[in-house]
């Protein structure tokens, strides 16, 4: 498997694991990623903004799934962890470490703490989440866009 920036030809596919990924768990639902306005054109989204990225894990030529990086609180050196999702196919074979290890090597390069949303019922995301260092927080971080989740989590690169 190869982990490599998302390229404009990729936003299709990406934007469709996303989607079968959350109508999977039934959270196909208004307040999560389902329906974020740059689902279809993430190259194109993370592209535009300072110190963001999005990479997709590809293997054997198929991209699978991926990850982003972007900007969350400037002002307080806060980035946010998006986006982490891959095929049925992909899961359980330690793709995601992959893809966590490349997205806060370059999110400790250009901020002090990553934040992320996500819903208690992931239970496997939640565990991975907590396998990188990233603690449980009680509330959203003030600017949260996705109300439908449930579990917020913070980790400090300082």
């Amino acid at each position: 498997m190869i982990v490599r920036e998302i390229e404009q030809q990729d936003n299709e596919i990406v934007a469709s694991i996303i989607r079968h990924s959350l109508e999977s768990v039934g959270l196909n639902i208004k307040g999560t990623a389902y329906f974020d306005p740059s689902l279809d054109k993430l190259s194109e989204y993370y592209n535009s903004l300072e110190s963001a990225a999005y990479w997709v894990a590809e293997l054997d030529g198929e991209v699978v799934g991926g990850i982003g990086i972007a900007p969350f609180d400037e002002e307080r050196g806060i980035c946010e962890l998006q986006k982490l999702y891959l095929s049925p196919k992909a899961q359980g074979k330690g793709y995601a470490n992959l893809l966590m290890e490349t997205a806060l090597d370059f999110a400790a390069k250009h901020y002090i703490a990553c934040y992320l949303e996500t819903r208690q019922q992931l239970k496997a995301a939640c565990a991975l989440y907590e396998k990188f260092g990233f603690e449980l927080l009680s509330a959203p971080l003030a600017g949260s866009e996705h109300s439908a989740m449930d579990a917020w989590y913070i980790k400090k690169f300082t």
